[in-house]
């Protein structure tokens, strides 16, 4: 047989490794540029920097705002405040002429039907919402005022206080120990709800009251609203508290705010609803990410649809 011819293997050459010197040297320089510090911008750079980005941001939150105000449409508000005024004169038209006496103002409600139940833990304070035109005349409302006081002394300096103020709607200071001691049927409640426009109530005093007034006034949406009588100018803070629209971001998924009367006219409905929904929708959680309708209705109407919000 013949011989096996060997092959010679050719060598595989390898990089040279780098000597301990030379990593040593790259690696002082790597360092040295991720720990240098850019370059100093002048105080004149810093300033413009800043005034660019507070005018983008004012512009983003006015761009915000008019988007906000647009989302419900003015003509289509208006289109359904006037069909329920025209309903509203249509059952008055059928009713006997005896009755027509009887009945009070009809009361028109902006319905704000939300996404999901807010998480935020709720209360039974109101949260004023301001409207151009108020829902109460201080000339002709009368207006319950309780006060704080210990053993009658606070209610007598507060009356004598209010027959001192100028006209401002208030017809009966009412003291806490007065309404514990003179209130405490069911019947007794009752009455004392009917018999005013609406309540006012020291803020130290609020937390008392739900259970000194009982159900009823809760149910007629008549709780008493928070002023503070700690300050000296109390006309002020009661022409505030009346001039305000309430809603009660409650545990469900519905909210009612009063945004005016049949007495009034239909401008005045008109822009009292435009301000109450702008103002309602800041007062909710996630504000209009969580607003999935808006109707307007009276106490005995359908609600009529102004705003239905895009599907997610």
């Amino acid at each position: 047989s013949s011989p096996r011819t060997l092959r010679r293997s050719t060598p595989v050459r390898t990089p040279l490794r780098r000597s301990i010197a030379e990593e040593t040297n790259i690696n002082v320089r790597a360092r040295a540029i991720i720990m240098a510090k850019p370059p100093a911008r002048s105080s004149a750079s810093k300033k413009s920097t800043k005034s660019t980005t507070k005018n983008a941001s004012a512009a983003a939150a006015a761009t915000a705002g008019a988007n906000d105000a647009s989302r419900v449409d003015v003509d289509q508000v208006r289109k359904a405040i006037e069909a329920l005024a025209t309903h509203i004169e249509k059952v008055a038209s059928e009713k006997p002429q005896s009755a027509l006496f009887e009945d009070e103002a009809e009361t028109f409600s902006a319905l704000i039907s939300l996404r999901r139940t807010p998480k935020e833990a709720t209360s039974a304070r109101l949260v004023p919402v301001p409207i151009p035109h108020p829902l109460l005349d201080l000339a002709s409302a009368e207006l319950c005022l309780i006060v704080k006081d210990h053993q009658g002394e606070g209610h007598k300096e507060a009356k004598k206080r209010v027959a001192e103020m100028a006209k401002c709607g208030v017809a009966k200071v009412l003291g806490i120990s007065k309404l514990k001691a003179n209130y405490k049927a069911h019947e007794q409640k009752r009455k004392l709800c009917d018999s005013y426009d609406m309540f006012l109530a020291d803020d130290r005093v609020l937390p008392l009251l739900p259970k000194l007034l009982g159900k009823n006034f809760f149910k007629k949406k008549k709780q008493p609203v928070a002023v503070d009588l700690t300050k000296k100018d109390w006309v002020a803070q009661i022409q505030r508290a009346v001039g305000a629209t309430y809603l009660h971001v409650s545990g469900g998924t519905c909210v009612n705010v009063k945004v005016g009367k049949s007495t009034m006219e239909v401008d005045e409905i008109v822009e009292n609803t435009m301000a109450a929904i702008e103002g309602a929708v800041s007062k909710i959680p996630r504000r209009w990410g969580n607003i999935q309708s808006i109707y307007i209705k009276t106490p005995d109407s359908v609600a009529l649809p102004v705003y239905v919000a895009p599907p997610e």
